[in-house]
C-alpha cells in the first residue's frame, strides 16, 4: 500500500545537494514507492531555499526548475484549509496542515522541533533513516 507522505524542506534540499545522502535516498523512495504530498505553501519554500545565496556554490541553478517540476508532477497537491499552530517555528506549521489537510500517512523530516510532535493526530513524524529502515 502506498503510504501518502509530506516530505519536509530539509530532506529534499538534503535530496537535492546530495543525491545519494540518507535524506536522498529516502526521497527518491517517497517518488517511486509512495505518494508525497505538497501543498503551494511548502513548494514555494523549498525554491526559496534552494535559491537562497548561501547554496549558490553548491548548486547548478539551472537544476533547480526541473527538480521542482520532478516534485510536482511526482507528488499530489493539495490545498491546504487548516490552520495549525503547534510547532515552536511557525514557519513548520505547514507542514502539520498539509499532513492533516492531505490525509498523509506520515512526515519525513530531520527537523527536531517536528520531530518532537510525534505522533501529530495521530500521524507518524519520522526520520529519513527511520523511513528507510521500513519494510
Amino acid at each position: 500500500m502506498n503510504q501518502r507522505i509530506v516530505i519536509d524542506t530539509n530532506v529534499y534540499v538534503s535530496r537535492f545537494l546530495r543525491p545519494t545522502s540518507v535524506p536522498g535516498r529516502a526521497v527518491e523512495r517517497v517518488l517511486t514507492a509512495d505518494l508525497p504530498l505538497i501543498s503551494r505553501a511548502t513548494l514555494l519554500e523549498l525554491k526559496a531555499v534552494l535559491l537562497r545565496d548561501k547554496f549558490a556554490r553548491y548548486v547548478d541553478r539551472s537544476a533547480i526548475e526541473p527538480f521542482l517540476n520532478y516534485i510536482s508532477e511526482t507528488a499530489e497537491q493539495i490545498s491546504t484549509v487548516s490552520t495549525i499552530h503547534a510547532c515552536r517555528h511557525t514557519q513548520d506549521d505547514k507542514f502539520l496542515e498539509l499532513a492533516v489537510d492531505g490525509k498523509a500517512d506520515l512526515i519525513l523530516t530531520g527537523d527536531l522541533d517536528l520531530l518532537a510532535l510525534h505522533p501529530f493526530r495521530g500521524i507518524a513524524i519520522i526520520t529519513p533513516m527511520q523511513y528507510l529502515a521500513e519494510d
